[in-house]
């Protein structure tokens, strides 16, 4: 037995167990490289080299290190695109695997970073391989995973993005030691150990098999089987229903395409599903959003906030480590909420509580701008906004941000609709990264202000758009795309539709159509 086949020596629940420990894996990746440059910035011996500042760690050019830090994220939404692309063609784990070696060169390229030019090119070349590990990861995880645990998965899985963001600053912390800090081992390490979980990836992700749908969508039925009864541990009338509805899809599937992204934007391809490009738009705003709640200027930025509160170097990265690890218990309080108050409610409860979080920070750090003497007694005070705000934001955005684009695509091209979600990641967070430090160099704490002024608009943007999708099947929730794009029309919609939209329980059915008085809809049966 070989080593693409090891995998049939595991039990199904290694096997399980093995598929999950890789796919976190990749998140680690995303986030840990989102979260490293936060002490690479911090690092004077690297201002230094690529030319943004003075020995001393002082940055004086904010537009050119917020470009260094967002062009990676160029780099992600192409990466995105072709990763979704490749793994299409030619399977999720191949995908997964060259996505490894793109972010195995990109990492080690830049910690030899040797100027600013040298750095750029290495972050794009990082940033294709995270974006196309942020795509197929969740794609691989939803098709191996069982209906009921899928969510719960998907919710835990960011976890490890926040363990990563979390590694680089504690990372940090203790590189801040080496020489006072001005060190080059202190950035060239951080940027180096991104390639250890990359290393890993590539090491073992062929070892697992690709997923049953994959396998099914080029003809492999007899494979696709087979894995299905490894990964379920049985094949029972569940488990045969589950692979005749995998089959009955696989004969309407087609691999996606970078025209078919563009036709779906611009609400060109209506054969899949109705309303596409309004569901595409719901992924990329919600993912803007979620990056303009502020979350990315407290986690790239966070070392730079702490010493406008006015804190020593070494309690400065201490402290944001702490900050990002906080993020974790946000992720576990969010997989206990998410399912039981529904999408909506911890979207807008979510920038409600943010944009209080983000007034009360304004206004400390104000108060303290001008009466100084204050600063030490306000410190504390405006830092704990800062751990609240994480966990806040981990608790609500930071998973359901990522959830609702694969629930709101019709399932023969849920791996796409990802995309779309993916790729507004990459848009609002690189577009943050970009513009934050120059905010915060020319109105200081006050772009705190800001930041809660939009969380306020994000609550009636959401209350306005946005679907409830929670305890709801993936076949129902057609339904809701419909009519109007306002909540309480597509509420309608789907108390009047809901029941033709149902899965049927047939084994062997490929697809069903069904009419109302108002209009004909096309619905794939899931293999989920």
């Amino acid at each position: 037995m070989g080593y693409t086949t090891a995998w049939k020596r595991l039990s199904p629940a290694k096997l399980n167990a093995a598929i999950q420990t890789f796919s976190l894996i990749a998140i680690f990746f995303e986030g840990y490289d989102q979260g490293v440059m936060g002490g690479v910035n911090a690092s004077p011996n690297y201002v230094t080299e690529v030319n943004i500042g003075l020995p001393n760690g002082t940055v004086t050019n904010t537009t050119k290190q917020g470009g260094i830090v967002s062009v990676y994220y160029l780099g992600a939404i192409v990466g995105c695109f072709i990763g979704g692309w490749a793994a299409d063609r030619i399977g999720r784990i191949n995908g997964l695997f060259f996505a490894a070696i793109f972010a195995i060169v990109g990492g080690a390229l830049q910690a030899a970073t040797q100027g600013a030019d040298f750095i750029l090119v290495a972050r794009v070349v990082t940033g294709l391989g995270t974006g196309a590990l942020t795509g197929i990861t969740p794609v691989l995880v939803s098709e191996v995973s069982s209906a009921d645990h899928r969510g719960g998965f998907l919710g835990y899985v960011f976890i490890a993005n926040y363990l990563g963001i979390s590694v680089a600053y504690w990372l940090d912390f203790g590189l801040s030691f080496v020489d006072g800090g001005y060190s080059a081992v202190r950035w060239r390490f951080l940027l180096a150990f991104q390639c250890f979980p990359a290393l890993l990836l590539f090491a073992g992700i062929k070892m697992l098999p690709d997923s049953p749908r994959y396998l099914a969508s080029v003809g492999r039925t007899a494979e696709a089987r087979e894995v299905l009864e490894h990964v379920r541990g049985k094949f029972d009338a569940s488990v045969e229903q589950e692979f005749d509805q995998i089959v009955a899809m696989a004969e309407e599937t087609k691999p996606s395409s970078p025209v078919e992204f563009i036709k779906i934007i611009f609400g060109l391809d209506k054969s899949k599903g109705a309303h596409l490009g309004r569901r595409a738009w719901l992924c990329i705003w919600l993912q803007i959003m979620a990056s303009w709640t502020g979350i990315t200027a407290v986690t790239a930025y966070s070392p730079v906030l702490l010493r406008q509160a006015g804190y020593s170097q070494i309690k400065q990265n201490g402290l944001a480590g702490g900050l990002n690890t906080i993020g974790i218990i946000g992720t576990i309080i969010s997989a206990q909420i998410v399912d039981k108050y529904g999408r909506r409610r911890c979207l807008m409860w979510g920038a409600g509580g943010l944009s209080i979080v983000n007034i009360i920070a304004a206004s400390l750090y104000e108060a303290s701008r001008h009466n100084p003497t204050l600063a030490d007694s306000i410190a504390p005070a405006a830092v704990t906004m800062l751990f609240l705000f994480n966990l806040v934001y981990a608790a609500t955005w930071g998973t359901v941000a990522f959830l609702i684009p694969t629930e709101i695509f019709p399932s023969k091209m849920r791996a796409q609709g990802n995309g779309f979600g993916i790729t507004g990641w990459a848009i609002g967070v690189g577009w943050t990264v970009l513009v934050n430090p120059i905010m915060f160099h020319s109105i200081e704490s006050r772009t705190y202000f800001l930041f809660a002024a939009l969380n306020f608009i994000w609550i009636w943007i959401v209350y306005l758009f946005y679907p409830e999708t929670a305890n709801r099947s993936l076949e129902s929730i057609e339904a809701m795309f419909t009519s109007s794009p306002f909540y309480w029309q597509m509420e309608k919609a789907y108390a009047e539709n809901k029941d033709f939209f149902k899965e049927k329980a047939t084994p062997g059915v490929g697809l069903e159509n069904v009419k109302d008085n108002e209009s004909s809809f096309h619905v794939e049966r899931s293999c989920v």
